[in-house]
């Protein structure tokens, strides 16, 4: 159903419930003429009917509301009196406007009804100040000849006159089925108003059923009565199902939200002298009112500050080769069991080197931190509290005022806020939030002897290794512990050490449950994985929310009582140590290969094998071949938002690798708002250059060789290797925009 029919569809059925009281009213009022807060009431209806159908289009049952109102404002300021004459030509005009109704649900139109004589009616009433003696018939629905609706439509209430008789009727063996008229369910039957409240202590009682049912499988399973096993069995069916119901009664879509938003948009667009204009993509994207709720003043504060400061002035627009009026899109969809909503606008975009100072000044961060920060996390700074780029006080919240407020609200209901931006195209803002807060899949765990539980939204898988993998594969990186997962370095954080406990897991065994947050990932070390089961979401009292670690409780399946893991503010933990640690090691570049050094080892084709110091290395990535492109005589690729140039390490040290494949292994090493890929063979190991024997014997490109594991393994002049890719490398300041060097080679960040 696109948006016009629902808008419809609701018309109809409060229409169908405003005529059902109109007809108890008016006759209500024939008995007590003096009631008048019945016929204002009736005078009210009657002109929203009135209203809408005008918008709707409707002219037919428009013209008919508008003279009955016009005779109900006479009665109600005491022109006129009620009388059983005044009161037969509104029940008539009742009577039409519902005959009008019934033919728009049949098709969407409003056919062959006929109103002339209810309008003449009614304005006889107005022109003589007194009723006809008799009143004209209301109309019939004007069936379309051999459809199947025709017995739908002979639904339409009875009128008040005796109607002209029908030529006669065929046998009753010919005539329609005596059903027929009642098939077809009307816009009113088919709804039903229910207060919120009931909704919420309908949701309270599910969850507590959820629990139940959890607690009845966990006991049945290891029983051996299969009656009961059979009986719990549907127990879990049926209450699924009620839940899935229960569920949906929740769901809004976000439209109801969005209505609100144009007129935002276009007072303070005029308020700030801006030209803007709002799109809107997937308004009828559901989710539960109490969610719709929660996000309404974040949602509502980014779109001021896109119209405010992100949107320039339409001259300032003009000058940069713009279009006068800026567009502000809001995007919403369902994407791996959330909800993503985007405030998207084509202004300014916000400037890493000015967030990046003022966060300087404000004492939020050092000058050295900044400086290894990349233009996507210096960009995050402005969530941090007190933070702001606005040069005057307004009363429209600039850019980064209140967004620490904004990012708290959004995570307090399990939420994430990201922001990308480009530098004189625009902004991004990106809210992921949780379809339903109440009942959530989750992962239970444990750690030092305590159970917690995981929402699954934020899980991708999970890994397991045996004892002697686990010596191997866990690596540190700068004080880091990381993990490499399918090539990628996946910082972890231990629960337990978090949680200031001991682990009790002695066998040297290691459970990782990989989580994603903000759109990173990292892993979550957990003593062991104990089940998957839907969980009735419980809040926290103020000391436990306050450690910063739990969104919530749950009863478990036993009756057990587990604390729900903040997937943020863990990720935050992990992900900071893993930045400020790794980016300490990687502070300069030198092509002097430390003693104790690990380093990376890589075939490059021609059975040779080069290292590279582990501390270079940001990430390890597989790119299809199909995706390098060329700028002049270099090529480039597109990774993670930005253009990175390419150096293939076979062709710079003269080896002659693969050149067929179709999967090309990067090493992807960043540092100051930078990036470059250099491109191997295959990634061999990870090993510890401590013992390694070494020879100073060096080429172009090389700092020298040493052995690993009975090869003589070159030893990678990583600066050179940068420098092959991006000449500018250590030179340029950060940046984020696209500049190039002599070569047209781009070799700043560009985000997107």
């Amino acid at each position: 159903m696109d948006g016009m029919d629902e808008i419809v569809g609701e018309f109809l059925v409060e229409s169908y419930e405003n005529l059902d009281q109109l007809d108890r009213d008016l006759v209500a009022l024939e008995q007590d003429p003096q009631a008048r807060e019945l016929l204002a009431s009736v005078f009210r209806t009657i002109h929203t009917i009135k209203g809408t159908s005008g918008f709707l289009a409707f002219n037919k049952l428009e013209a008919v509301a508008h003279v009955g109102e016009n005779l109900l404002a006479k009665l109600r300021d005491g022109v006129m009196t009620m009388t059983p004459g005044v009161a037969d030509v509104l029940l008539q005009m009742v009577d039409t406007v519902r005959a009008l109704l019934t033919q728009i649900e049949v098709d969407g139109t409003e056919g062959a009804v006929e109103v002339d004589a209810a309008v003449a009616s009614i304005k006889a009433v107005l022109d003589a100040g007194a009723a006809p003696a008799a009143a004209a018939p209301a109309p019939e629905v004007a069936p379309a000849a051999e459809e199947p609706v025709a017995a739908a439509v002979v639904e339409a209430p009875v009128v008040l006159a005796p109607v002209v008789p029908a030529p006669a009727l065929p046998p009753a063996a010919e005539s329609a089925p005596a059903e027929a008229p009642t098939s077809r369910r009307t816009a009113a039957d088919s709804s039903i108003r229910v207060d919120v409240e009931v909704l919420d202590a309908l949701m309270r009682l599910t969850g507590e059923l959820v629990l139940t049912r959890n607690q009845i499988m966990q006991k049945v399973a290891s029983g051996v009565d299969m009656d009961l096993l059979r009986a719990s069995q549907r127990l879990n069916l049926i209450a699924g199902e009620l839940q899935e119901g229960v569920m949906k009664t929740r769901m809004q879509p976000i439209d109801h939200l969005w209505s609100k938003l144009p007129r935002v948009v276009r007072d303070l667009g005029a308020q700030c002298g801006r030209q803007v204009r709002l799109e809107m993509v997937g308004a009828d994207t559901e989710l539960d009112r109490t969610l719709l709720e929660a996000v309404k003043d974040p949602l509502t504060h980014l779109v001021r500050n896109s119209v405010d400061h992100g949107i320039e002035a339409p001259a300032d627009r003009l000058a940069a080769g713009k279009t006068a009026e800026g567009v502000l899109t809001l995007r919403a969809r369902h994407e791996s069991g959330q909800v993503v909503v985007e405030v998207a606008d084509d202004g300014a975009g916000i400037d890493p080197a000015k967030v990046g100072a003022k966060a300087v000044e404000r004492g939020l961060v050092t000058a050295d931190a900044l400086a290894r920060m990349s233009p996507a996390d210096v960009l995050q700074l402005i969530f941090l509290p007190g933070f702001s780029t606005a040069a005057a006080v307004t009363n429209v919240s600039g850019r980064g005022v209140g967004m620490d407020v904004v990012k708290t609200n959004i995570e307090s209901i399990g939420g994430t806020i990201e922001v990308e931006s480009v530098a004189g195209a625009g902004t991004v803002c990106r809210l992921r939030i949780p379809l339903t807060l109440a009942i959530v899949p989750a992962l239970t765990i444990e750690s030092a002897g305590d159970r917690y539980a995981i929402p699954q939204i934020s899980l991708q898988e999970l890994v397991a290794l045996d004892a002697e993998k686990a010596a191997t594969a866990l690596e540190d990186v700068g004080g880091a512990p990381v993990y490499r997962l399918r090539g990628e370095l996946l910082p972890l954080v231990t629960l337990a050490d978090v949680l200031g406990l001991a682990s009790e897991r002695t066998d040297g065994h290691v459970v990782i449950a990989v989580l994603r947050s903000e759109g990173r990932r990292f892993g979550l070390i957990v003593d062991r994985v104990i089940n998957t089961e839907e969980i009735v979401v419980k809040g926290v009292g103020g000391q436990l929310k306050s450690i910063g670690l739990y969104s919530g409780a749950t009863i478990l399946g036993d009756g057990a009582v587990a604390l729900i893991l903040d997937v943020q503010a863990l990720a935050r933990r992990a992900l900071r140590t893993e930045a400020s640690d790794r980016q300490e090691s990687r502070a300069a570049v030198t092509t002097v290969v430390e003693e104790r050094q690990r380093m990376l080892l890589a075939a490059i084709g021609g059975g040779r094998q080069v290292a590279i110091p582990l501390d270079t290395v940001t990430r390890l990535e597989q790119v299809k071949t199909s995706a390098v492109e060329r700028v002049g005589s270099r090529e480039v690729v597109q990774y993670r938002g930005a253009i990175l140039p390419i150096v293939r390490l076979d062709r710079h040290l003269g080896a002659f690798g693969d050149t067929d494949s179709d999967t090309l292994e990067v090493v992807v090493y960043a540092d100051h708002g930078r990036s470059v890929a250099i491109v191997v063979e295959e990634i061999l190991d990870i090993v510890d250059g401590e013992a390694a024997v070494r020879s100073d014997i060096d080429d172009l490109g090389l700092v020298g060789s040493a052995v690993f594991g009975d090869r003589v393994t070159e030893l990678l002049d990583v600066r050179a290797a940068i420098l092959a890719a991006d000449p500018s490398f250590f030179s340029a300041p950060l940046t984020t925009d696209a500049t190039t060097d002599a070569a047209g080679v781009p070799s700043g960040l560009l985000e997107v």
